[in-house]
């Protein structure tokens, strides 16, 4: 496994935020759920970290190298 981490990711169309600001940090072999109501930015976040979507601002790091920067 790797180590993920999120430094102020934002995710946003117009103006509507996705994602606002969000850190996070999995650490290597960490099992992890996100959760939440629909609508709260768990499928964007995914999208994001496996580069299918890029952000609007932030920075997301897998093994310290940078997915998006």
């Amino acid at each position: 496994m790797a180590e993920i981490t999120l430094n102020n990711v934002t995710k946003r169309w117009g103006g509507f935020y996705a994602v606002d600001n969000m850190d996070l940090h999995i650490g290597d072999n960490a099992f992890v759920t996100l959760l939440g109501p629909s609508g709260c930015g768990k499928t964007t976040t995914l999208r994001m970290i496996a580069g299918l979507e890029t952000p609007t601002s932030g920075r997301i790091c897998i093994d310290g190298e940078p997915v998006f920067d």
